[in-house]
């Protein structure tokens, strides 16, 4: 019977998406919209942060439950960047192959990339420190409370970078969508009492229908005979990054806020990275009663190493701050084969490792031409290092 709240849960999610979505878009006239994608990012994972929690007191209490702590973040990271980002461009490739008119402005239809924004190097460029660091704690294999607030300090270094660039050109408003072009042409404050309502609106709605809508997808899959691990690994994260995907996709559509889509999957795989992870043992060592570190079996580690592999792979695509066709079904294809094929995951990530080594070679070799580096550099200079 349970399985029947997805009747109502599943539309309240999409309108929880659209509300969220929505105030970010107005968001970014008055913020950066990094800085909005960010807080964006953040409301939408709302779910995630609140599976993952739950995953971490259980193991606390049933200690045979601790290989599903990394299942549910390592799947939901894959996704992010094995299907999210496939999926804007397919998306934006679609609409921009149907539409008559001229070439649109981040949407390089000749060579099918979806070139992304200066700011959004930031995005890229964080995703380095984040992986690198997780590098150290597959290593060590231990997640503990220190490493929690290095993984919240990557992330607040992220935030801090973002509040410095300008927000978008009021001339953009024009191009907003019918209801948050009105909710901007509306005097202040009634203009920001908006932006407001619809955040928290949607926050809230996601917050109630959260829990309810995995519960009936739990209990839908447990009719079908889904096991545990696959739950929670894959079907978990896809349902809960359900509003990020709705939002996303949407952009994409539009083909010219294709980039805007990117950067904002780019944005919650370092959410998920730093502050969700860094979360973990916190929660754990509150379950147990006490500080506590979490250590990692082998399992875990190959799930780990594969998500640091594929995620790097997706990061030297980015660089060079554009994302082609290649790179898209490249990103696709090693995912659905790690999906369809569990046991050859071993296999797959010499696959993005290899892939890796070429990429970092090419980066190398091209770094004189547009890349996240370069313009990082850049805006460094105009908003960063800039005197008071």
């Amino acid at each position: 019977m349970e399985a029947m709240h997805a009747l109502w849960t599943f539309p309240a999610i999409i309108l929880a998406a659209m509300l969220i979505a929505w105030a970010a878009e107005c968001g970014q006239f008055y913020i950066s919209q990094g800085l909005a994608l960010a807080v964006l990012a953040w409301i939408q994972t709302l779910p995630e942060f609140a599976v993952e929690a739950v995953i971490a007191l259980e193991a606390a209490k049933d200690p045979s439950k601790m290989h599903l702590v990394t299942a549910n973040f390592t799947g939901s990271l894959r996704l992010f960047v094995g299907l999210g980002w496939p999926g804007v461009y397919f998306i934006a490739m679609f609409f921009a192959r149907n539409q008559r008119s001229a070439t649109p402005a981040g949407f390089k239809k000749v060579f099918w990339t979806i070139q992304m924004e200066d700011e959004q190097s930031i995005a890229v460029l964080t995703l380095l420190p984040a992986i690198a660091y997780f590098i150290y704690i597959y290593l060590k294999s231990t997640l503990n409370m220190l490493d929690g607030i290095v993984l919240a300090s990557i992330y607040g270094v992220y935030l801090y970078l973002l509040s410095k660039m300008p927000s978008q050109n009021k001339e953009g408003i024009e191009e907003l969508d019918f209801i948050p072009r009105s909710v901007m042409k509306l005097k202040r404050p009634f203009n920001f009492m908006g932006i407001i309502l619809f955040f928290a609106a949607g926050a809230l709605l996601l917050w109630f229908t959260a829990h309810p809508f995995l519960g009936s997808m739990l209990a839908l899959a447990a009719s079908l005979g889904v096991s545990q691990f696959v739950f929670v690994q894959w079907l978990a994260p896809f349902l809960s990054e359900f509003p990020e995907q709705v939002s996303a996709y949407r952009w994409a559509a539009s083909v010219t806020k294709a980039p805007m889509a990117l950067s904002n999957f780019v944005s919650s795989s370092i959410n998920q990275w730093t502050i969700l992870v860094a979360t973990v043992p916190f929660i754990y060592s509150f379950g147990i009663g006490h500080a506590a570190f979490i250590l990692f079996d082998e399992h875990q580690k190959v799930e780990i190493l594969l998500t640091i592999v594929q995620s790097f792979l997706g990061f030297l695509f980015l660089v060079s701050m554009d994302f082609a066709l290649f790179e898209a079904v490249g990103l696709f294809g090693l995912w659905l084969a790690q999906f369809l094929f569990p046991g050859i995951r071993g296999e797959i990530i010499y696959v993005y490792g290899a892939w890796a080594v070429l990429e970092t070679i090419r980066m190398v070799k091209n770094f004189k031409e547009r890349n996240a580096f370069r313009v990082f550099a850049k805006l460094s200079k105009e908003h960063f290092l800039k005197r008071v």
